[in-house]
């Protein structure tokens, strides 16, 4: 019985069944993920932060001892500030002193000058502890989110709008957040302490009215904090499940419109927008309780102190002090408090959730086991043996019990409507992607059995959106071959006609700017660079979509007179009458022959070859202008669609 592949694919980052243009609607997500296994507790949360702020000061240690110095120095004029007014009213304005007043009042405002310039001195010194923090944690989840997604056997779960809301949003908002925590929880607590001191020299009767409801309030901000950190968990997730929504679907746009689907897709989306809605107002539910806090901690001492004061004058306080004492709460503790409850504790706890979830996106992935005994491949040869795969317990396979053999040396073209397969019948080969079951061989060596180094080097996967880094030409070409010596640059720049590029750039050493480079101009670039390599075992998927039919012709070319073993996934018919052999991938089973032998008896061979020669309906799989894709109204647009083809004809 034939084995046959089915067309379950991928849509931007989602894997999706064949049977349905997308699933049924997903459960929506907990209002309370930390409620959910998986999720750390609120203590292990905090700590995640402290190890953050604590490594930022252990790196810049100078930097740290002169933000406490300024730090102190702006908190200073506080403790002197309430004194200087009861100065001005008792030896001043009661006693009918102006120039004693006013020289109290220029005291008054000489320390919050001196406060607020010792306060401006601080900022250099964050900037010397959080941009490089920044830069650290930026770097390390880039390297941690990279080395999941090149992981060989692994699933990466997460979309690239995660990585980038990631990327973006939780890591400046800890770069702000830790900022906050080293300025104004120092601040507040300098402030607290210099408000107590100075109210217990200037009135200690006062002193229990301006401390006890300060330290209710505090046990209030404690008690109200694990509640926020569940709610601001949520909200980052939300965020997180919205964008991953959104990327989703404006990417699978063709394909949802084509299907009929776009209720589906607009269902989602609302209930996502819904769900980031409804967790962005109980978070600001808390928020407003947190405001009360202010005036527990403020506002209640201040109107304490109003009401005792004929008490605390009877017992022997001066009008003076009493106005020095409503100075320490009203000038310096209420903003402290302010500043504790609004910028603090919003910005601790967002530095707590997102260093949370930043410290598992940039976690490297467990180290593979090597085999063992590990064995290295002899030539280029590659097998599939019964290989099934499918994107997902409930997903219909996308391969299906697969059979391929390729020689050494052999070139083979694999074409296909789109949505069939063909790049991930490319992955598996390449050991990116695992099978469920069956057995995929290289140079006779079964691929589980080959480990991690061996395997970079004798195989390369060449995607039709290439990576090129900014840096000189060389480095861009060497980068798999970095002891590539001149001649064999020339030799890969001539094979592929690649001179008129390489002297545009200025030569081998010239400066690539990838945003200034065209789609097809990166494709030559990454082409030379798996040909400059040692590996024998080449998979292009589609790397020459962007070419030109000459300069196409001419990479094959290249790549036939190169050693080795040539896999080209084909959007034009002239790569299979050249190949050696070709697979056909048509949603129920695989044919394999040559050109002349599918076309004498795969009718549906025959219908994309006369589709492609006429250029009808449309480029196939989405190439540009280079013939239609006799099977559009039965595939998707993208090899990684969601949709499926329908039945085809016997051949």
């Amino acid at each position: 019985m034939p084995h046959r592949t089915a067309g379950a694919h991928r849509t931007a980052g989602a894997h999706r069944t064949a049977d349905a243009p997308r699933p049924a609607d997903p459960a929506p997500p907990p209002a309370d993920p930390s409620a959910t296994p998986g999720h750390s507790s609120p203590i292990a949360t905090s700590g995640a932060a402290l190890r953050l702020i604590r490594d930022g000061l252990a790196r810049s240690r100078a930097a740290a001892l002169r933000l406490t110095w300024w730090t102190l120095l702006s908190a200073a004029p506080a403790l002197v500030s309430g004194k200087a007014l009861a100065v001005a009213v008792d030896q001043g304005f009661l006693m009918d002193r102006p120039r004693t007043a006013a020289l109290g009042l220029v005291l008054f405002a000489l320390c919050t000058f001196g406060g607020a310039w010792a306060s401006r001195q601080t900022y250099p010194w964050l900037a010397e502890i959080v941009e490089p923090l920044r830069d650290r944690l930026l770097r390390e989840v880039v390297t941690g989110t990279l080395r999941r997604a090149v992981a060989r056997g692994t699933h990466r779960e997460d979309s690239a709008a995660v990585a980038v809301a990631q990327l973006t949003r939780q890591v400046e908002a800890v770069r702000d957040s830790v900022a906050g925590q080293l300025m104004l929880v120092w601040q507040f607590v300098l402030t607290v302490v210099a408000v107590v001191a100075g109210t217990a020299v200037l009135a200690p009767a006062a002193v229990p009215l301006v401390a006890g409801p300060l330290l209710l309030a505090l046990a209030l901000f404690a008690v109200l904090a694990p509640a926020t950190v569940r709610r601001q968990r949520a909200a980052f997730h939300a965020e997180e499940r919205l964008a991953a929504t959104t990327v989703e679907t404006v990417g699978a746009l063709r394909d949802l419109v084509a299907c009929g689907a776009h209720d589906h897709a607009q269902r989602d989306v609302l209930r996502a927008v819904a769900a980031q809605l409804s967790a962005s107002r109980a978070l600001a539910s808390v928020a407003a309780v947190r405001r009360l806090i202010v005036a527990l901690g403020a506002h209640s001492p201040l109107l304490l102190v109003v009401l005792a004061a004929p008490a605390l004058v009877d017992r022997g306080m001066t009008p003076g002090d009493v106005v020095g004492v409503l100075a320490y709460v009203l000038a310096t503790l209420e903003p402290a408090i302010r500043l504790l409850v609004q910028g603090v504790g919003a910005s601790w706890l967002r530095l707590a959730v997102a260093a949370e979830r930043l410290a598992e996106a940039a976690r490297p992935p467990e180290p593979p086991e090597e085999p063992c005994p590990a064995l290295s491949p002899l030539d280029g040869s590659a097998a599939l043996s019964e290989v099934t795969f499918a994107y997902g317990p409930g997903a219909e396979p996308v391969l299906d019990g697969l059979d391929l053999s390729l020689a050494h040396g052999e070139h083979l073209a694999v074409v296909g409507p789109s949505g069939v397969g063909k790049s991930t019948m490319a992955d598996v080969l390449a050991g990116i992607l695992p099978p469920d079951s069956g057995r995929v061989t290289l140079g006779g060596v079964p691929l589980d059995l080959v480990n991690g180094p061996d395997l970079s080097r004798i195989r390369a996967l060449l995607p039709q959106n290439p990576y090129v880094f900014a840096g000189t030409l060389r480095e861009n070409l060497c980068q798999l071959a970095p002891d590539s010596p001149d001649h064999a640059l020339d030799d890969a720049v001539e094979a592929l006609g690649m001179g008129a590029l390489v002297r545009r750039l200025g030569g081998a050493d010239g400066w690539v700017d990838p945003a200034e480079l065209s789609s097809g101009e990166r494709q030559l670039i990454a082409l030379a660079r798996v040909f400059l390599s040692r590996a024998e075992l080449v998979i292009l998927d589609e790397a020459t979509r962007h070419l030109d039919a000459a300069g196409e012709q001419r990479v094959d070319e290249a790549f036939r007179r190169r050693p080795g073993t040539v896999v080209t996934i084909a959007h034009r018919i002239a790569p299979a009458r050249r190949a050696d052999k070709v697979l056909l991938l048509d949603g129920r089973r695989p044919w394999t022959g040559t050109h002349d032998s599918l076309l004498a008896r795969v009718p549906l061979y025959a219908e994309l070859v006369g589709h492609w020669n006429t250029g009808a309906a449309g480029p196939v799989d989405g190439g540009p202008g280079h013939g239609g894709d006799p099977l559009s109204g039965r595939a998707a647009a993208s090899d990684r669609s969601s949709s499926r083809p329908a039945a085809d004809p016997a051949p």
